[in-house]
C-alpha cells in the first residue's frame, strides 16, 4: 500500500520524515509539526538526499500529487502518501478541535475580534461603507447570504453576523449553502468551518456537477448560471428577497479589464442588480471594496482552511495549488499585479474608470439596448 491516512501517520511513532510537497508560500503559512519542504515538481532533484532507513511520508494538496510520487518510489523507500493530503490534516485538527467547544467558542471569539480590531480599516470599514454607500441592505430585507466555502464568502458571512451584532437590526439573514456535487472532502470541510465559525448553515442539494459534466461548450458559464439559478429559487422559497454573493474589489476591476480586453466593451460588476428572471429579488455584493489580499490576510492571520474551487473541471488544478491558472481572469489578475507594482493607484483608477464616464468622449455606447452614435448629434 502506497497509501495512508493521517491518523495512521500521526501515529507512527517510529522516527519518520514528514515531506510536505506543495508550494512553498503555503508551506511556509502553515504544516504539519516538522515536516520539511520539497514541492512535488521538484521532488526528483533532491530524491538522493532522502533517507533509505526512514519512514518517508508524503503531503500535497489533496493528496494526487504525493501519490504519484509515492508510486513512483515504492521499490526506493518505505514511502507512503497521506490520503486527503494537508486537508485531511486540516479535518483532523479541527475535528479534535471539535470536542472541545470551549476551544472553539474561543478561536471563534478571536475570528470576529480580528474583523473589528486588526481588519478594522481593510474590511470591516469597508464592507459597512458599500453597504451605506450601495444601499445594499435595506429596511425589512431578508438576505440569504451564499456560502460556497470559499475564503470570500466565509468573510462575507462573518462579516453579516457582525452587522447583526454592532448596526441597527432591521433585517434577517439566512446562510445558504447549495451543494451542487461537491467531494466528501470539501463537503466536509464546510460543515467543519460552520461549526468552528458559529455559523448556522442551511444546505440545500442539487446536481449541477452532474448536469454540466458533460457539457463541452462553455461549461464554467452554464455552471455559473444554474447555480445562481438555484439560488435564486431556494432564497425566494425561503422568503428572501435578496442574495449576498461574495465578489470582492479585485473580482470588479477584474471584470472591467476583461471586459476591455476579450469582449471589446466597457462594463462593470455592479454592487446590486435586480433578478431579470425571479420578480422581486436582488443581488448584492457587499465585498464590493474590499481587497483581496485583505481577505487572504484575515484568513492566514486566523489560520483558518477553506476551499479553493470545488468544482470537477477545476480539481486537477487544485491539486497543484492553483484554480485559475490559465484562464483569462488569471492572466488579467497577474497583469494588474505587474501594473500595480509600478504604480500602486493602478487598480483604484481601473475601479473609478466606469465611475467617470463622459458620454461627450465616446464614439458610442447603448442604453436598453439602443445603439447611440455621436454622429447622431453632431
Amino acid at each position: 500500500m502506497i497509501t495512508c491516512s493521517i491518523e495512521e501517520m500521526i501515529n507512527d511513532t517510529r522516527n519518520k520524515l514528514v515531506i510536505d510537497v506543495r508550494k512553498a508560500e503555503d508551506y511556509a503559512k502553515a504544516t504539519y509539526d516538522g515536516a520539511i519542504n520539497i514541492y512535488w515538481e521538484d521532488f526528483d532533484k533532491h530524491v538522493n538526499e532522502l533517507p533509505t532507513d526512514r519512514p518517508i511520508y508524503l503531503i500535497c494538496y489533496t493528496g494526487v500529487r504525493s501519490d504519484d510520487i509515492a508510486y513512483e518510489y515504492k521499490d526506493r523507500f518505505d514511502i507512503k502518501s497521506v490520503q486527503g493530503g494537508y486537508v485531511s490534516y486540516r479535518r483532523y485538527v479541527l475535528t479534535n478541535l471539535m470536542g472541545d467547544n470551549e476551544q472553539i467558542n474561543t478561536r471563534c471569539k478571536d475570528v470576529e475580534k480580528s474583523i473589528i480590531k486588526k481588519f478594522k480599516k481593510d474590511i470591516w470599514r469597508k464592507f459597512t461603507k458599500a453597504i451605506n454607500e450601495y444601499k445594499l441592505v435595506e429596511d425589512g430585507d431578508r438576505i440569504a447570504v451564499c456560502i460556497s466555502g470559499g475564503k470570500d464568502s466565509w468573510l462575507m458571512a462573518k462579516l453579516f453576523q457582525e452587522l447583526e451584532r454592532h448596526g441597527i437590526k432591521n433585517f434577517e439573514v439566512t446562510y445558504l449553502v447549495m451543494n451542487p456535487g461537491y467531494n466528501e472532502i470539501n463537503y466536509q470541510t464546510i460543515l467543519d468551518n460552520s461549526k468552528l465559525l458559529g455559523v448556522p448553515i442551511t444546505v440545500f442539494e442539487s446536481e449541477i456537477f452532474d448536469t454540466v459534466a458533460d457539457i463541452e461548450d462553455s461549461p464554467c458559464y452554464l455552471c455559473a448560471r444554474m447555480r445562481r439559478g438555484y439560488l435564486y429559487s431556494k432564497a425566494k422559497e425561503l422568503g428572501c428577497n435578496k442574495i449576498a454573493l461574495g465578489h470582492h474589489f479585485d473580482d470588479v476591476i477584474e471584470t472591467i479589464l476583461m471586459g476591455m480586453l476579450y469582449g471589446g466593451q466597457v462594463q462593470t460588476m455592479m454592487p446590486k442588480l435586480h433578478s431579470t428572471n425571479f420578480e422581486g429579488m436582488e443581488l448584492i455584493r457587499p465585498l464590493y471594496l474590499i481587497r483581496e489580499r485583505d481577505i487572504i490576510h484575515w484568513m492566514n492571520y486566523n489560520d483558518l482552511t477553506f476551499i479553493q474551487c470545488a468544482c470537477r473541471f477545476t480539481e486537477h488544478c487544485a491539486n497543484c495549488g492553483g484554480t485559475e491558472k490559465g484562464s483569462k481572469r488569471a492572466e488579467v489578475k497577474q497583469l494588474i499585479a505587474q501594473l500595480e507594482s509600478k504604480d500602486s493607484i493602478v487598480a483604484h483608477n481601473i475601479f473609478k474608470s466606469v465611475e467617470n464616464v463622459n458620454l461627450k468622449t465616446i464614439v458610442a455606447y447603448k442604453e436598453n439596448g439602443v445603439k447611440h452614435h455621436f454622429l447622431d448629434e453632431y
